[in-house]
């Protein structure tokens, strides 16, 4: 425990920067014990990591994100069926809880990490015109990482998927499972036939908000917009945002979905389990296994009903390559055998933002990191759930507005704003530029001469993208990072639309509201863009270019859709086309983006996508498990000789930090698809229920910088 407090006190330390003598650590030591002794007293406790592994589940979930545990949770409702959850990180820390640090979680261990390809129309202010990607590597998936916006598109989004050939996923539909999950907990949408009480997900405004945030919704009035409920009726309007935060802290997915389920007997988690492939047989083309790497070890468990995907947008389709379903001459170029020739990693979108605008004020009304004294400030959040370290990442405001190109006939806005009440300076350069990979040129011209300046910001983001990207494997070797080509603006109006949502940006910055705090557009011009005049279009484009910021909702690389559609990846039960009892379910499966922020969606589709698995096997006389004379009801966890399936090669380590190269012995140890022939299934006197709480956290992979 002393190790535990000692290190929540120094994530506190660092992340302030402004403890800086030992009279600070007293107070902070006192918060933090207060804070890990409630979340240790918790009825939801936190989920065990089970070391005995049965040899054989009726499902097998690949990742425990915003939809696999979901998915997790639902299955293992059906008590007779054995469920395994398989996620590559570690669980949640008392970090993670603070909704004010989502940044700091980023390019940390809990994160992916990734980054895309260098571009020459997009993230052109970033690293090597590189943006960064951040996902989440941990238990609860990137709802971990993210800003917990709750936000769930737009009627016309779906509307539009069922058009495509989807039945079963128009709005009228799929509400009823956003209304499943939540337990909206703001009293004034009690009542209200779009939201619920009483679901898993809890959903509520921040408790502590900003002058600024109410100024902004009275300034979306003033520009003929109505305060509204965003996930209501009509959805073109401003709002204070809502999101998923319970008690004050982050209430990701897997403290919903995950921590009420613990002691469920039928229900098994494996964390720091690297998957590397699904094994398909390929005279059935049915999904056998899993194969993942788990401390050192290649573990190989059984399938006896399906094969479940949610590893995200990017790990989803990675994982399908690896095991032969994908474009066939992108496998082949690879020496991966092809099982299935499908377009998985294809129609990637993702929300793409136009962030550095910003807007100082004269008065002390915005977030300004150096000025928060820490004591006060995590007392009043440790004790009383409220204070500035409840904000939803920052964003206080959201709002959903019509440019020039979108049909207003239709409430189907084609921009959406996030409002914060500080900007890229607001710490100094101590986090927000890292976290963007933003060029240290253009901070230090741009947003170092306002270090610490009290001011807000619009991020206006592109809802429905023209152009699509892509995901592809960089190897055969599970190991490396896949190739993430987000081909932002490809089609030149993606990035007009964009500048027209900057342009109403900056008529609600102007709204007579604004003026009690002398707010101003601070007009230093980014350094690319000075031969533009400032504030022109071209100006505009120029810098929606350069600080191009995702908005970190990727999707589409595994589309759904019917069986005549050639960019379909999965069918509208989300099976995968040509291969039996393996199915996808996560937002790669969205046909187009939903127009807004993703993670409220994806839980609906996670919980769609279980009932789904639920009506197919538990009504369809088709879907029956075919059994071996010999095979039992209930095996026996697996004992030690199934942990010790394969060992990685003695000169290969899963945090090994060499380059592509040097990984030669491990890509061929797992570019060989059959070099496990024999599993030993025998079952060892160990106690069937024991299982223990890993929270050592030292399960980190080193790849080559991607």
């Amino acid at each position: 425990m002393v190790l535990n407090l000692l290190f929540i006190t120094t994530v506190i330390k660092s992340t302030f920067g402004v403890v800086t003598t030992g009279l600070w650590l007293i107070p902070l030591m006192l918060a933090a014990i207060t804070y890990y002794r409630y979340d240790a007293v918790d009825p939801e406790s936190r989920p065990l990591d089970q070391l005995n592994l049965y040899p054989e589940y009726d499902f097998i979930v690949v990742g425990s994100g915003s939809a696999g545990a979901v998915v997790a949770n639902r299955l293992s409702e059906v008590r007779k069926w054995k469920v395994l959850l398989i996620e590559a990180g570690p669980d949640e820390n008392e970090i993670s809880d603070v909704p004010s640090l989502a940044a700091y979680l980023q390019l940390s261990k809990l994160d992916w990490a990734y980054k895309t390809e260098p571009s020459t129309k997009a993230c052109l202010g970033m690293q090597n015109n590189r943006c960064n990607w951040p996902r989440g590597r941990v238990l609860g998936g990137s709802s971990v990482l993210n800003y917990m916006l709750y936000v769930r598109g737009n009627r016309n989004d779906y509307d539009h998927w069922a058009s495509l050939g989807n039945p079963g996923w128009d709005y009228d539909h799929v509400l009823r499972y956003f209304k499943k999950s939540e337990d909206n907990r703001n009293p004034y949408l009690a009542n209200n036939k779009y939201h619920s009480r009483g679901g898993l997900l809890t959903v509520q405004e921040s408790p502590w908000h900003s002058p600024l945030v109410a100024a902004f919704v009275e300034a979306g009035t003033q520009i003929g917009y109505d305060n509204r409920d965003i996930n209501g009726a009509k959805q073109a309007g401003f709002m204070i945002a809502q999101g998923t935060i319970r008690r004050g802290s982050r209430c990701s997915t897997a403290k919903a979905f995950l921590r009420p389920i613990r002691s469920r007997k039928n229900f098994h988690l494996s964390m720091n389990s690297h998957v590397t492939r699904i094994i398909i047989e390929p005279g059935t083309m049915r999904a056998q296994a899993v194969e993942f790497v788990k401390h050192g070890k290649v573990y190989r468990i059984a399938a006896r009903r399906e094969v479940i995907l949610s590893a995200g947008a990017i790990n989803t389709p990675q994982l399908m390559m690896l095991s032969g379903l994908g474009p066939r001459k992108h496998l082949e170029k690879h020496g991966i055998r092809v099982l299935q020739d499908l377009p998985v990693g294809e129609n990637m979108q993702d929300h793409v933002g136009m962030g550095g605008l910003t807007f100082l004020v004269d008065k002390p009304v915005a977030i300004v990191q150096d000025r928060f004294n820490p004591t006060a400030v995590t007392f009043q959040y440790v004790l009383r759930e409220r204070g500035p370290m409840t904000t939803l990442g920052g964003v206080e405001g959201l709002a959903f507005v019509h440019t020039p190109y979108s049909n207003r006939s239709l409430d189907w806005p084609d921009i959406q704003f996030h409002m914060a009440p500080a900007s890229i300076n607001s710490d100094n350069g101590a986090r927000v530029k890292k976290v963007l990979g933003l060029k240290e040129s253009v901070y230090q011209e741009v947003y170092h001469p306002i270090a610490n300046k009290d001011s807000w910001t619009i991020m206006p983001l592109l809802l429905r993208p023209r152009s699509r990207g892509s995901v592809k494997l960089r190897s055969a070797n599970p190991f490396h990072y896949p190739l993430i080509n987000a081909n932002y603006f490809d089609d030149p109006l993606d990035a007009k639309t964009l500048v027209e949502g900057a342009k109403i940006a900056l008529r609600v910055a102007e709204a007579q509201v604004f003026k009690q705090f002398g707010s101003r557009l601070w007009r230093k011009p980014l350094p690319n863009c000075k031969q533009h005049k400032f504030l022109s279009d071209a100006y505009l484009e120029c810098h929606v270019r350069t600080i191009s910021m995702t908005i970190y909702h990727p999707c589409g690389t595994a589309k759904m859709g019917p069986a005549w559609d050639p960019e379909a990846v999965v069918d509208p039960r989300l099976r995968v086309y040509g291969v039996r009892g393996l199915r996808v379910i996560d937002a790669s499966i969205m046909p187009t983006i939903s127009s807004g922020n993703t993670n409220a969606p994806v839980i609906m589709i996670a919980e769609k996508g279980a009932d789904l698995i639920k009506e197919d096997w538990l009504t369809n006389p088709e879907y029956k498990v075919k059994r071996q004379a010999n095979s039992v009801r209930d095996p026996e966890p697996a004992g030690s000789d199934i942990h010790g399936i394969s060992t990685l090669p003695k000169n290969i380590s899963q945090s090994d930090s060499s380059n592509i190269s040097d990984r030669s012995n491990m890509e061929s140890h797992f570019s060989n698809s059959s070099h496990i022939s024999h599993i030993n299934l025998g079952s060892s006197s160990s106690n069937s229920n024991s299982s223990i709480n890993d929270s050592s956290s030292n399960f980190t992979l080193n790849y080559v910088d991607s």
